[in-house]
């Protein structure tokens, strides 16, 4: 079992470090770094086996238009630093994700613009690029975003994951993307392309595990069981359709202490995931936990 690091904007605020909209997580990347590595060593030393770079908000969505041109890159190259200096500063074993962010707001699939695309993502890219160890493509809303970042990726032997949020105001309903895509399609796609895993992350875990039941029985169906899966959830109410992560901070949910979380953890371990983690609201006191009794 995989276990990966939690949100790092919630654990950012609530250590005390500059956060707020819309600038996310990235405003104590521009404003106070050192609060970037004090979160990242937290979670190494709770037991993560991956740490993921603090680049998920920079993007214009959160840091706006004229900041991301002019350091959109070199805070990408900060976030890649901070990420190594830490693994470095632990003596662990611990590999460090690219974060691909959603490159035009987290769960809005309907503002995608295909062609700002290479615009947007190869400063990323460039920045992370000497510091990462694999490429996580993180809570996207639809097939098409990690298919466009793709070939933007540099051409060496570094693999990809692919984490896909899900729609998740209707725990009842069938698994889909926020684009209302098929987890099914979305897997066989991701099969396709040569994904090493396929996650589901930033949804309530209670849509996580018929997700990944879906996805264990299409990677059975088309003979690609070497590639692994699992989740890392959040700890926010539903999002409706209309949501956008710049609306205000959401409240976070009480009935997910680090035991309830490992609860729905130990049921995603069940039913096949290798890699399991958490998202918004999941700090290290959580991962703490997953490592002790999962791995």
């Amino acid at each position: 079992m995989k276990i990966l690091d939690g949100g790092m904007g919630r654990e950012l605020a609530r250590r005390g470090a500059p956060f707020q909209q819309p600038e996310w997580s990235a405003l104590a990347l521009i404003e106070q770094p050192s609060a970037i590595e004090e979160v990242h060593s937290a979670f190494i030393q709770s037991g993560a086996d991956v740490i993921t770079t603090n680049s998920y908000a920079v993007v214009p969505f959160h840091i706006g238009e004229q900041r991301f041109a002019l350091k959109g890159r070199d805070l990408a190259d900060l976030a890649g630093r901070l990420a190594k200096s830490a693994v470095k500063n632990s003596q662990k074993q611990v590999r460090i994700a690219g974060s691909l962010p959603p490159l035009f707001g987290s769960y809005r699939p309907d503002l995608i613009q295909q062609e700002r695309v290479k615009e947007l993502a190869q400063p990323i890219i460039e920045g992370l690029a000497p510091y990462v160890d694999f490429w996580l493509f993180e809570t996207q809303s639809a097939i098409i975003e990690p298919v466009s970042v793709l070939p933007l990726l540099p051409q060496d032997k570094r693999r990809f994951w692919v984490s896909f949020t899900l729609e998740d105001e209707n725990p009842q309903a069938e698994p889909c993307l926020r684009s209302g895509e098929s987890v099914k399609s979305a897997v066989e796609k991701m099969i396709e392309l040569g994904a090493e895993a396929i996650l589901f992350n930033c949804c309530q875990p209670e849509v996580i595990g018929a997700a990944l039941e879906v996805t264990r029985d299409t990677l059975t169906e088309k003979q690609a069981t070497h590639i692994e899966f699992g989740a890392y959830a959040n700890a926010f109410p539903p999002q409706p359709k209309e949501a956008t992560a710049n609306d205000g901070l959401d409240e976070i949910r009480t009935d997910l202490a680090p035991l309830d979380y490992l609860g729905w953890a130990e049921k995603w371990k069940a039913t096949g995931a290798t890699i399991v983690g958490g998202c918004c609201g999941i700090g290290p006191e959580h991962i703490s936990v997953l490592a002790a009794k999962l791995k």
